[in-house]
């Protein structure tokens, strides 16, 4: 009986472990599905004229030395780079979203808008597999979860655990696609969005970090849960030998 409750103690192991791999990916990927740090970046806009008590150089001053005199005025001359600033802006899935300049907060609008007509059949694709990939990764966590509490029977187990790893594999595989989807739709309206939009530079945020870290702990669980599957046939087959063997042993050489 001691060496039956080693192996199943480790089975319960390594299905504790499939779960938790399960659940950060479940959480990571929620995370970043709805967060808008996809990408980000900065665009260079003309600095505005500035306004009231607008200082700083971030906008352009007309300085008048003589007020009374609308005939004296006084332009600064700027040349290169200085008529631009730099706009900061983040991207997600959702919306796009980019800082007002000499002002507080950020103005967003939406990302689907933003894509050429001809990507955006592409990006409600990437969105629909990135839902179903949140929607089999918790299937799985919940089937999981279910075997951990499953003690009835072992057979029972084994097929539970045979259909969450299939269903973890799945959504892997869905998760890679919507992530590579989105990032090329993305590169597709960095060149052919509109203006006022193209950024100058641009790199990969947190938020798409954090999905490709969802997919390797998705694929984690699954090989967790594919090798625990795997390890428990091989101890079926073993026990089966063994008792196979005894009993022939028994067979040949009665007790009486």
């Amino acid at each position: 009986r001691m060496s039956d409750s080693v192996p199943a103690a480790d089975r319960w192991q390594r299905a504790s472990a499939a779960f938790s791999l399960s659940f950060l990916s479940l959480a990571f990927s929620i995370t970043a599905f709805s967060s808008s740090y996809w990408c980000e970046g900065t665009r260079k806009v003309a600095k505005p004229f500035c306004t009231g008590q607008s200082k700083g150089n971030h906008c352009i001053r007309f300085n008048s030395p003589d007020a009374n005199n609308s005939n004296a005025v006084q332009y600064i001359w700027e040349t290169g780079d200085d008529k631009f600033v730099d706009q900061k802006f983040h991207a997600g899935i959702w919306y796009s979203c980019e800082e007002i300049i000499n002002e507080e907060g950020e103005k967003c609008r939406s990302f689907i808008s933003l894509t050429p007509a001809a990507d955006r059949g592409v990006l409600w694709l990437a969105i629909v597999a990135e839902l179903l990939y949140i929607i089999l990764i918790l299937t799985g966590a919940i089937l999981m979860s279910v075997e951990m509490c499953y003690y009835s029977s072992v057979i029972d187990g084994l097929k539970i655990n045979a259909f969450s790893a299939v269903v973890t594999v799945l959504a892997g595989l869905l998760g890679m696609v919507a992530h590579m989807m989105y990032t090329t739709v993305f590169q597709m309206t960095v060149n052919l969005g509109p203006e006022d939009w193209r950024p100058h530079t641009w790199d990969y945020g947190w938020s798409y970090c954090l999905a490709w870290a969802s997919f390797a702990c998705c694929m984690a669980a699954a090989v967790t849960t594919i090798n625990k599957y795997t390890k428990t046939i091989l101890e079926f087959k073993h026990k089966r030998k063994t008792l196979e063997r005894s009993l022939k042993i028994q067979y040949k050489f009665p007790d009486h």
